[in-house]
């Protein structure tokens, strides 16, 4: 399953607070139809069989397919500095 940092936790709690106000509204990690290997983040509700990613206080930050999560092994969620400002970045877990 995707590990996800806590200062991702943070950032993606405050882009929800910003996008919504629905509580049952959290961010999805999806696969692009466009090329293999590449991923989005996009808002939605929890659908059955989800993985949920918890920030602090319980709050729902993450959505993942179950099957997408199997696929996700030895991958990071983390948030810092790109080539183009800050952002959140998906990278191998170097420590695997």
């Amino acid at each position: 399953m995707l590990t996800v940092t806590h200062k991702a936790k943070i950032k993606l709690k405050e882009t929800l607070q910003k996008q919504t106000r629905d509580p049952e509204v959290a961010i999805r990690v999806s696969s692009l139809r466009s090329g293999p290997n590449r991923l989005e983040l996009v808002l939605d509700r929890q659908k059955k069989g989800d993985r949920v990613v918890q920030g602090e206080g319980g709050f729902k930050v993450l959505l993942i397919h179950a099957d997408l999560a199997r696929g996700l092994a030895g991958i990071v969620l983390d948030y810092g500095e790109t080539l183009y400002g800050p952002d959140f970045i998906i990278s191998k877990d170097t420590h695997a």
